[in-house]
């Protein structure tokens, strides 16, 4: 790939180090050269170059953008996704507003589509085998867009291939517990079908739980109480509202990794070994298929059975019953849940673009910038949204470059991922192909994944150190909408904690595994952010925007639902490109490692509250964390105040440049491999997955939890003091990359 060659070696920009060092090489021919400003290597964050980018920044581009990147459906690999790889090309190679360099790479990976020929089918079969009632297996064409060839039916990808009927049940969402009441409510599962409602557990776990219970067949629907507010007559929801009509319905993978299935760990070129399609981990073990609730109504509002828990009730206007079969006196009686499910499994071409801008004075440190193309159908909220934001601040960054006004100090990597919706596979395979060179020179990295999901009030989610760049961006960037408020102090009034250190501030999220900076983050320890604009959390119960993965994501959606005059498009995109300069114009590095301390106290706390008593009787202590978060604490002060002390002297490259690299260095030192060998991917052990709800350190917890269920005297117990060891290890690991280098 020809973008190691373009980060790679000496630039001339580099002598203006004066210190002999080799920092990189951009091969980028002469010809295509804009004219370079005045560089020094005390090159800082330019204010007016900052405002500028603020001010060029055109709502009425982005709504442009999007319409365009949402006109047709543009499923991974399909033609219209590839044609978009040729639109970023163009945009990204423009004389007049273009980066340095553009190019695409295609991974071969492995995808999951329903088959044409043979149409996935939910039917209630009657005793004699005739189908008295058939699920849609396509969404009701409301506006002209949902009944195109190239909207692709709803289905559940990887899910394999079967025709498993059965007695139906209700199993409220698919999480083990649910299953096991069933068992308590005296309810045989054995060869059932069950129907289970999006929410509370993954979308593949649905299939895993039903499988241990020896569910044969899975449903899965959206309830209007958890995306729609309780609303779903016809007149109630989309075109007439932002509610999700009766026949949407929400498709998505049902793969529990990320990245190709085929090529774990490895760059899915073609010349990398390939495991067996027939023993991959991590399908779901027996046929599942998503449906709309106005046939999850016919389906669950004729069960027969015990009256379902109140929890579990929903908004469909009956009396959820759990089953099994439907009610004597239903039209249904005595019938059976047939679902058929034919998809396929398919090698594919998917591809990323990527985008330079060659940094001025350190060319060999990468912030990085992305998104995912691909979207289920039209995508016009998930994911080009963000999409059109990434558009147009290249644009504006591509005009200042080409104009000779700009120059970033360190580089700029835009990135548009493809196969996102089917595990993060671009990404993924990218952090995969250039692992050592991502991980000994990225800075950070930037998500923009769904720009807007509604036009209240930001939400931001990190790690910690991202945590002050992002507050100080969103203090200078006025919120879209009436009013004078920032964006800092519009996002405080709905999402916010106290900080021992700071008082009353916006609370950052932390970071899943829910988009393309997964990888980044879990598998090589770049400090990561994820930026949008969201809803008022007050006004609605959703869990997310209610036509998310369905055919009703268009772009009239979201010019009359969620984002009428695109402002809060435009808030994000300045949030984003005011992150992104401080990032690679600061001449130290915005990254408040001192953030860290409030996690790992708060941590610490949770862990000596919840786990300390037993742990004792286990002769496990924790005073050895005690030290290590000391220890950490004192060593970020002690940073912090070299940074300010150094600020102040006359700048010495070299210092600059090693305080820096401590800096972006810091993620790094939460990595362990093989700290959770059951977990894929997953080797930052402050932010891997974590069972239960005691807000800790996620391995001690899902040891001391496990432990907990085997018993006293279980060698489980064995495990958590390990777990415990390895958190201990990492901090101090992490203590030491903060002290001073010439300390060892």
């Amino acid at each position: 790939m020809q973008w190691v060659k373009l980060l790679g070696g000496l630039v001339g920009a580099a002598a203006l180090l004066g210190l002999g060092i080799i920092l990189g090489h951009f091969a980028i021919p002469k010809g295509a050269e804009p004219p370079a400003p005045s560089v020094s290597f005390a090159q800082d964050l330019d204010l007016e170059i900052l405002e500028t980018v603020m001010g060029q920044l055109d709502a009425s581009r982005i709504r442009e953008n999007l319409r365009e990147l949402s006109r047709e459906p543009h499923l991974a690999s399909s033609p219209r996704d590839e044609a978009l790889v040729q639109l970023l090309l163009q945009r990204w190679r423009d004389p007049q507003s273009g980066l340095d360099s553009a190019e695409a790479s295609a991974y071969e990976v492995l995808l999951s589509f329903p088959s044409q020929e043979q149409p996935n089918r939910v039917a209630i079969v009657g005793p004699t085998g005739d189908i008295l009632f058939s699920c849609r297996q396509s969404e009701e064409n409301l506006t002209g867009e949902q009944g195109g060839p190239d909207v692709v039916p709803p289905y559940a990808a990887y899910a394999p291939s079967g025709t498993p009927q059965g007695l139906l049940v209700y199993a409220n969402r698919g999480a083990e517990e649910d299953f096991k009441e069933l068992q308590t409510q005296g309810i045989d599962l054995n060869n059932t079908i069950a129907l289970t409602r999006y929410g509370g557990v993954g979308r593949g776990a649905k299939a895993v739980n039903a499988a241990k219970f020896k569910v044969a067949g899975v449903l899965v629907y959206t309830d209007p109480a958890d995306i729609n507010d309780g609303r779903s007559l016809p007149n109630e929801t989309f075109p007439h509202s932002w509610h999700l009509p009766p026949s949407g319905v929400e498709r998505g993978s049902y793969y529990e990794y990320f990245g190709d299935p085929l090529t774990p760990y490895l760059p899915a070129n073609p010349s990398s070994f390939r495991l067996d399609p027939d023993t991959v981990s991590g399908f779901p073990p027996i046929p599942i298929q998503p449906i709309g609730f106005q046939d999850a109504k016919v389906l669950l509002c004729n069960l027969q059975g015990n009256s379902a828990p109140d929890a579990w009730q929903g908004a469909l206007g009956c009396d959820y019953k759990l089953g099994p079969g439907f009610h004597p006196d239903s039209v249904f009686t005595g019938s059976q849940v047939n679902v058929s499910v034919y998809n396929r499994l398919e090698l594919r071409n998917s591809s990323n673009v990527l985008g330079f801008i060659r940094g001025a004075v350190e060319p060999d440190r990468y912030v990085l910038y992305g998104n995912h193309r691909d979207s289920w159908v039209h995508g016009a909220v998930d994911p080009s949204s963000g999409t059109a934001v990434l558009l147009e601040l290249s644009r504006v960054l591509g005009t200042l470059l080409k104009k000779g006004t700009w120059r970033p100090r360190r580089s700029v990597v835009f990135a548009s991922w493809g196969a996102e919706e089917f595990g993060l596979i671009g990404s993924t395979e990218f952090t995969e192909e250039f692992f050592s060179k991502l991980q000994e020179r990225t800075v950070a990295y930037i998500n923009v994944d769904i720009s807007v999901f509604a036009n209240a009030t930001l939400r931001a989610q990190g790690t910690p150190p991202v945590q002050s760049v992002v507050f100080s961006a969103a203090k200078q960037i006025p919120s879209p909408g009436p009013g004078s408020l920032s964006i800092y102090d519009n996002w405080i009034r709905y999402f916010n904690r106290s900080s021992p250190v700071y008082g009353l501030v916006p609370s950052l999220g932390s970071l899943g595994a829910g988009s393309d900076y997964a990888p980044f983050i879990h598998f090589l320890g770049i400090s990561s952010m994820d930026i949008a604009y969201t809803y008022d959390r007050s006004k609605t119960s959703a869990r997310i925007y209610p036509t998310y993965h369905t055919a009703f994501d268009t772009f009239g959606y979201v010019d009359k639902f969620v984002d009428p005059g695109f402002r809060s498009h435009q808030a994000v995109a300045q949030m984003a490109g005011s992150v992104l300069l401080r990032l690679s114009d600061s001449l130290f590095l915005p990254l408040n490692v001192s953030d860290y301390t409030e996690t790992l106290q708060s941590f610490l706390q949770a862990a000596q509250q919840y786990f300390g008593a037993l742990l004792e009787q286990h002769s496990i202590s924790l005073g050895p964390l005690v030290t290590a978060v000391e220890k950490f604490e004192e060593a970020a002060a002690a940073l912090s105040q070299h940074i300010s002390v150094l600020q102040k002297d006359t700048l010495d490259p070299l210092q600059v440049r090693m305080l820096n690299d401590q800096l972006m260095l810091l993620e790094r030192t939460f990595l362990n491999p093989r700290a959770f060998p059951e977990e894929r991917y997953y080797s930052h052990v402050l932010w891997a997955p974590r069972t239960g709800s005691v807000a800790t350190f996620p391995g001690l917890a899902n040891a001391y939890f496990r432990a907990m269920k085997a018993g006293a005297g279980s060698a489980a117990w064995a495990e958590v003091h390990r777990q415990l060891s390895i958190v201990v290890a990492a901090l101090e690991g992490a203590a030491a990359t903060l002290r001073p280098v010439v300390n060892l």
